[in-house]
This record gives C-alpha cells, sequence and structure tokens, in this order.
C-alpha cells in the first residue's frame, strides 16, 4: 500500500501526462502481482465495493472525529476522502476513542448520527476481525494492496465500518487516503482508462492496440495480461470472448474543403457510440470507453444474435419524430441503469443506427478499405431486425459546399454534425490523421445570469469552478438553465473565483448564491425541452464561451427565446 499510496501522491501533482505514463510504467515493472493489477484497476475506476459508500466513511469518522469539525473541513477540503484521510487519529496517540458523536440541544439527528449505532456496532466486533492476531503485531505488518482488495469484498453492510477502521489504523495520512480513494472510487488523479492502457504498453513494449482488446477481456487483476506482458506467456486467445474492439475515432475537422471523391459523408448523430459484439454464445454491448452497458438495454441484448460484430450510434426513438432518433435527451433517461422496467422500454424504446462492420462469421474486416467494409454492412444490416438496427444512410451530396449548406440547415434533434470517412481507409484504433472526420455544427449560444456557484474537483477543489446560470422568464424571473464548469481560461477562473467570493448573498453547504450581475455568454449544442428543471429546458454540453463583463443583466436572454432554439 505504501508503493500505492506514494504513486497515487505523485500522480496529483504531476500535470505531464508524459510524467503520469512513466510513473505508472515504472510502478508496473516494480510491483508484484496482484497488487499492481488491483492498483491499475483502482485508478482506471473498474472496482467496486458495495459494503463501502461515501456514507460509510462519513459515520465512522463521526465516532473518532467531532461531527461539525468533519463537516467544516469537509466544506473547505471539497473531498471526502481526503478530509477522512487527515482528520482521522493515529492510533498510537491515544485520540481514537470510539464514542458516539454529540447533537446540540434541540436539533433533529442528522444522516450521520442515525447511522451511529450500528457503526459503533460493527467496531465493537473489530478485534474479532484479526483472527486472534496480537494487536501490536497486527498494526506493524505492511498493509498490501490486495489485502486492502479482500478485506472490502468481503465486507457486508454490517460489518464494513469495523473493517475500514482496522485498514485505517494500519496507515498513515498518504496510506489512508489512497486506501479510500480505492474504497470510493473517484480517484481524480488526472488518469484515464486508455493512459493507463498506454501505461501498461510502454512499460512493457507491447502494442497498445493489443492491450485494449485483452483489458476488457480479462478481469481484474489481469495475471494472464501481465504474463503475456513480461513474455511469460503467450498472447491470450479470445476466440470464445465477446471481447471489445478499440474504436476507430475522427479528428475535427479544420480543412476549408474536402473532396467527396476521396470522402464519404454521413450524419454525425447525437447519442452515444457502441459496439455490439456476438461471440462465444453471449452478446455484449460496449461504450466507447470500453464499459460493458448491455444491462440498460437487454431488448438490445436480445435482438443481436448474429456472429458479428458491429458500430454504430445508440439512440432511442421518439413520438414526435415519427419513430426517428429522439434527442439526446431522451436517450439520457435509458443510460447507467441497472434495471429497466417496461414502462421505460415502452416509453423509451432503444435502437442502433448501424455505421461500420467490424466482424462477420469469423473474419475479422477491419484491414479491409472502408468501401468494401461498407458493402459488406449493406448486405448484413437485413440480417438484423429492423425494429431494434438500421443503416446509417451515406449523403447524397453533389460537392463540399453542398454538403456544407446541408449541414447548415441541419437542426434535427438528433443530428449533431457530419462524419466524413476516407473512403480507402482501414479501420484502425484510435485517431489517425486524415482518415476520418467529424464536423460538428456550430455551437447555439446564449447570454445568461450567473445565480450559483460550487467548488470543483481535484486540482479545481480550492476555486468556485462550476457556475449555475439562468435566463429571464416572462414575469421577471431569473431560472436556471443550465450549469458549466469549462470554457474559461486559468486566468479568467481565478477572475470567476474572486467574483463569486466577493459578490456572495447566501450559502447553502458548498454552494453559494451570488448576486445576479454577471452576465456569462454560454455555448451549447443543442438545448430540448425538460420536465426535471423549473425553466423547462436542458442544454446539452454547455460551457462558457465569454465574461461578459460589458453587458447588463437585464439584456440576458429570455426563456421564450431558448425555447425557440429547443430541437
Amino acid at each position: 500500500m505504501r508503493r500505492f499510496a506514494a504513486l497515487i501522491d505523485r500522480l496529483v501533482y504531476t500535470r505531464s501526462r508524459n510524467s503520469k505514463l512513466a510513473l505508472i510504467a515504472d510502478y508496473l515493472r516494480h510491483t508484484p502481482d496482484p497488487d499492481r493489477g488491483w492498483a491499475i484497476a483502482a485508478l482506471t475506476e473498474s472496482l467496486d465495493f458495495p459494503a463501502v459508500k461515501a456514507g460509510t466513511v462519513r459515520a465512522l469518522l463521526a465516532t473518532r472525529v467531532d461531527e461539525e469539525l468533519f463537516r467544516l473541513s469537509r466544506h473547505f477540503v471539497g473531498d471526502t476522502a481526503e478530509t477522512a484521510a487527515l482528520l482521522w487519529p493515529e492510533p498510537n496517540r491515544g485520540t481514537g476513542t470510539i464514542r458516539a458523536p454529540e447533537r446540540r440541544r434541540g436539533a433533529p439527528p442528522s444522516k450521520v448520527e442515525a447511522a451511529t449505532p450500528a457503526v459503533l456496532a460493527s467496531l465493537e466486533r473489530a478485534p474479532r476481525l484479526r483472527s486472534g492476531t496480537r494487536d501490536s503485531e497486527w498494526r506493524q505488518s505492511p498493509l498490501s494492496v490486495s489485502q486492502a482488495v479482500d478485506a472490502l469484498s468481503a465486507a457486508s453492510r454490517s460489518d464494513a465500518p469495523a473493517i475500514l477502521a482496522s485498514l485505517l489504523d494500519r496507515l498513515d495520512a498518504d496510506g489512508r487516503y489512497a486506501l479510500l480513494k480505492l474504497a470510493l472510487g473517484g480517484m481524480s488523479v488526472g488518469v484515464s482508462a486508455r493512459l493507463a492502457k498506454q501505461a501498461f504498453a510502454q512499460a512493457f513494449g507491447v502494442p497498445v492496440d493489443d492491450v485494449e482488446e485483452l483489458w476488457h477481456a480479462i478481469p481484474p487483476p489481469f495475471a494472464p495480461l501481465f504474463a503475456w506482458g513480461e513474455g511469460r506467456a503467450e498472447r491470450p486467445d479470445l476466440a470464445d470472448v465477446a471481447f471489445f474492439r478499440p474504436f476507430m475515432l475522427a479528428h475535427p475537422l479544420e480543412e476549408e474543403s474536402i473532396d467527396l471523391a476521396d470522402y464519404a459523408a454521413e450524419w454525425k448523430w447525437d447519442g452515444i457510440r457502441v459496439q455490439i459484439v456476438h461471440g462465444g454464445g453471449e452478446t455484449r454491448i460496449y461504450s466507447r470507453g470500453g464499459e460493458e452497458i448491455g444491462g440498460a438495454f437487454p431488448e438490445l441484448v436480445a435482438a443481436f444474435d448474429q456472429d458479428a460484430v458491429i458500430d454504430g450510434e445508440l439512440l432511442v426513438r421518439g413520438e414526435a419524430q415519427g419513430g426517428e432518433a429522439a434527442s439526446f435527451n431522451a436517450l439520457q433517461q435509458r443510460l447507467g441503469r441497472k434495471l429497466v422496467s417496461k414502462k421505460m422500454l415502452a416509453d423509451y424504446p432503444a435502437f442502433v443506427r448501424v455505421y461500420d462492420l467490424l466482424a462477420v462469421d469469423g473474419d475479422d474486416l477491419r484491414a479491409l478499405p472502408w468501401t468494401e467494409r461498407r458493402r459488406q454492412l449493406e448486405a448484413f444490416v437485413p440480417r438484423l431486425a429492423d425494429s431494434h438496427f438500421d443503416l446509417s444512410q451515406i449523403i447524397d451530396a453533389r460537392d463540399f459546399e453542398d454538403l456544407a449548406e446541408r449541414r447548415a440547415g441541419a437542426r434535427d434533434a438528433a443530428i449533431e454534425g457530419v462524419m466524413l470517412k476516407r473512403r480507402d481507409a482501414p479501420y484502425v484504433a484510435g485517431r489517425r490523421a486524415g482518415l476520418w472526420y467529424k464536423w460538428k455544427r456550430d455551437p447555439l449560444t446564449a447570454d445568461c445570469v450567473m445565480m450559483y456557484a460550487q467548488r470543483g474537483n481535484g486540482r479545481r477543489a480550492s476555486f468556485y469552478s462550476d457556475y449555475t446560470f439562468g435566463c429571464w422568464s416572462d414575469a421577471g424571473e431569473l431560472l436556471p438553465v443550465g450549469k458549466a464548469y469549462s470554457g474559461f481560461t486559468d486566468e479568467e477562473l481565478k477572475w470567476l473565483d474572486k467574483y463569486v467570493r466577493d459578490h456572495t448573498l447566501n450559502r447553502f453547504g458548498p454552494v453559494r448564491e451570488v448576486e445576479k450581475s454577471l452576465v456569462l455568454e454560454v455555448a451549447f449544442d443543442s438545448i430540448h425541452a425538460s420536465k426535471r428543471h423549473k425553466s423547462g429546458l436542458a442544454m446539452r454540453f454547455p460551457r462558457i464561451s465569454r465574461i461578459r463583463r460589458d453587458k447588463p443583466t437585464e439584456e440576458a436572454d429570455h426563456i421564450a427565446t431558448l425555447r425557440g432554439m429547443v430541437t
């Protein structure tokens, strides 16, 4: 755990991508199995411990530290794991008294206080969890990542506090922080799954595309993957596994013109990119990041029974669109669900608009040019149920100027722009220059008034960087229409943070209400009707385009104007 804690600490303070790669690669080379496998799984958010949640940590800390002190500290630090790691009493200082938190006279019990009796009961059982080992020996023995994972995996809701407390007592502040981040997720160290896979490839000198394929087919702690990387075993055989193939991605189009003799154009649909794989007797649906999401779309899993791999856009049909694709807002109702009700299936029927065919009947087609894959795709799609799958059509534009006009006029609810694909290009992982381009629609903009602000996370934890903004209703009331935390420079962030602190009206926990005196020009991809918001609107990908210090708030846009942009 010490090596893992040191890695986390260095990653937090390292901004350079290459430096992060070097740190992770060095850790993987010099850390034994299974610790390195569990560590890399934690870095990529691949671990889940159902019995340990943020509430567990808060209730546990209330038995050792004053609850109000924790609340104020958490508000200042901005992260539960970091706050708990710093406040947790050192066992050898005699401050680890187990007690119930005191409550002010007349105050109702908090959620933490209500949970405390169960936590205290769990802590009373803590000595039995140590299997008879003497306390001094138990505290002095080093804690490994795998031991921590084993303990947290075996924990139930009732004994999780005792197990977590016993682990925390064996660690210093850095170790406690690493343990809590491992347990709760949300590492916030600037390491994406892709970067971790590249670090693995760099550590052992293997192709990152091979790592990507194997990564999602082998569960943590990835022992066969490390054995292959180190040359101790052959590449794992995935012949009978519905494994993930890395997606081919596109560069933003920056040139003035593209010759449509060399490139095919099709609409860029506003859903989520998915890959559906059937193999080894099962069907899996993968998101762009390789996450398996088939549980949220059981009707698609049941409908895809062909020995094939397809690449397409997951969408939802909308009644207002005559059965065509609805907006992304409708798709969001289905995303992230573990269980899907019959009503949800009926109200938001999912389908896939197929872009590409990567494999069929045991043949890998990725090395073929796009024209040949397209020919086979057109022959393959009729084998699928038309209720759940259709073919993404090619845009029949005369030339690039004609295509530009069509793109400019496309405000369909589910169209995000245009894709341009080189006709002779194979299907290759990642972004390769000159092969695929995405030409998104020009963003919409609106002048909005800042209403609320909240601290960010990670390196922004000390800045108010998340801003809720609103527009005027017909009654002259400001109603929230969105929230953004990007689009501004570091210098603008410092200015906005100072503005929030100097113009705070009220505090609601971590949220500050500010004077309604600053106009922000907000750019967004689209806007949709929403019953979840008082304004009745929801923006898609809002970001701060400009800080309009020159503009009075009464000249900000009205809700009615934004309703006119709804698709």
